[in-house]
């Protein structure tokens, strides 16, 4: 139990200790920051699979559970990789409360990977809503213009979102007691319950709006845009990076092994909503002025993906899913990071007071046409490798919707072209400063980062090989789901 905890406490603790460092020392509490992120990059490195439980409240069977498996801990390192890609980001863009700013920064880190590790229901709701408040606070104190709109949208969404979910797990934990004289929020437990159709239907439904709202899907997408444009640049990079696939996460998670008969007969519409959140979230990206608007519907684009991916719930098709959460994740944080230099550069995001900057800014451009391939899938980087899985996965269960899915490719291509040709190509309009060596460092390490991906997938795909093979046997039309039912399969 310590051992993972400390993935969550260190983050809170240190939190804390930069926030005090900050009022002697602004840069010791970025650096502090830094180091403390570093730790915990390190302390992961050094653990190994694996759950434990300790009892928290008794009398409703309530326990601090946490567990550890390839899915978990491949997205641990994701969060933990992008929130120092946060930092650095942050280091010269953040000029007030700067002690405050690292604390919600590390506090969300903390309640992220709470998120990641819980395997009790009522603790994963605990650190879903415990991720929401830091969040809010970067966005409106240090985001801008229309910061505070943006973060009472982005908070009504997801509260109440997350209050149907709170609904759902209630609802879970009064069927378990009806049926074993006991209440219960264990996950593994909560499988072994005999539910009628509607109750799995309903029960699905709260935890569904909750994880559509968050990754998130058409028509539950509203809050995106604002949130993301209004966000600092290192509130961007955590949204986008990061907590979207805390709803795709809830989907592999919760949603198909919880309610596996309920999930298959939603599956079409699931998929449908995937379909036409590629499809839209293409188009509207086009139609975009604004740098950062237009790499968040991008997003919705892309999260289009996952949602047809994991409803395909085949092999391919969840492998798929996996390597665009991480994908997405590298590449959406670096075309917010270089919206955050651009904004500071020049003081707008909106690409017609761009133009001709690769004459001034030639390593910027590099790098941005780097994560533009990336965003509209080039083959060779990592995009291209989920992309393409989720459509193989795909085509299996929903052929006709697939084709759909695959034009969203053609939509990318034109709206990742669009935005490198209205920020780098044509006659300069300004000249700016080139990337600095910080700014180099990062943005070379998220471009290799991509790269190697692509190139080797199937490192990523080693990590979550006996997660995607359990999520496979949790499909109610295969030959081991009884088995899961009956609790003689392992759990996740």
């Amino acid at each position: 139990m310590a051992s993972m905890s400390f993935l969550i406490w260190w983050p809170i603790v240190a939190g804390i200790l930069v926030w005090i460092a900050a009022k002697h020392s602004e840069f010791f509490s970025r650096v502090l920051t830094l180091l403390s992120v570093f730790i915990t990059f390190f302390y992961l490195m050094f653990i190994s699979d694996g759950t434990a439980s300790i009892s928290w409240f008794s009398r409703f069977n309530i326990n601090f559970s946490l567990h550890l498996d390839g899915l978990s801990y491949l997205l641990i390192t994701l969060t933990i990789l992008l929130t120092i890609l946060a930092i650095l980001v942050s280091w010269q863009e953040i000029k007030k409360k700067v002690g405050f700013f690292h604390f919600n920064l590390l506090l969300t880190l903390a309640g992220i990977n709470g998120v990641f590790l819980a395997s009790d229901l009522f603790m994963f709701f605990f650190f879903w809503e415990a991720m929401l408040l830091p969040m809010t606070a970067l966005i409106a104190i240090w985001g801008h213009e229309n910061r505070r709109y943006a973060a009472i949208k982005f908070f009504i969404f997801t509260q109440a979102s997350s209050l149907l979910m709170l609904i759902s797990i209630i609802g879970l934990a009064y069927f378990h007691y009806q049926q074993f004289g006991h209440f219960s929020f264990d996950f593994n437990q909560l499988q072994k319950l005999n539910l009628t159709s509607q109750q799995e239907m309903w029960l699905m439904l709260g935890f569904f709006v909750a994880f559509a709202v968050k990754l998130p899907s058409v028509p539950f997408h509203t809050w995106l845009p604002d949130a993301h444009t209004q966000a600092p640049t290192a509130g961007s990079v955590l949204l986008a990076g990061i907590l979207l696939k805390t709803g795709a996460y809830g989907l592999l998670r919760l949603i198909l092994p919880l309610f596996p008969n309920a999930s298959l007969e939603f599956a079409p519409v699931a998929a449908t909503l995937g379909v036409i959140s590629i499809l839209y979230g293409a188009l509207l990206a086009f139609s975009q002025s604004d740098f950062k608007r237009l790499v968040a519907y991008s997003s919705i684009s892309h999260m289009g993906f996952i949602l047809l991916a994991v409803y395909s719930w085949t092999e391919i098709g969840l492998n798929g899913a996996i390597i665009t959460m991480v994908a997405h994740g590298l590449s959406s944080a670096a075309l917010f990071s270089m919206a955050g230099a651009m904004q500071q550069r020049i003081h707008s995001r909106e690409l017609n007071m761009m133009g001709g900057l690769w004459q001034s800014a030639p390593k910027m451009g590099v790098m941005v046409l780097i994560f533009v391939a990336a965003a509209v899938g080039m083959p060779g980087l990592a995009n291209f490798v989920g992309e393409f899985l989720s459509l193989m996965g795909s085509i299996q269960t929903f052929p006709i919707l697939t084709v759909f899915a695959a034009c969203g490719l053609i939509g990318s291509a034109i709206y990742g072209l669009h935005l490198f040709q209205s920020a780098f190509q044509g006659t300069p309009k300004r000249f700016i400063p080139d990337l600095n060596a910080r700014e180099l460092i990062f943005t070379t390490a998220l471009a290799l980062g991509l790269l190697m991906l692509g190139l080797f997938p199937n490192h990523v795909l080693h990590i979550t090989d006996n997660t995607v093979k359990q999520l496979v046997q949790h499909h109610p039309e295969s030959s081991s789901s009884h088995l899961v039912k009956n609790g003689k399969h392992d759990g996740l």
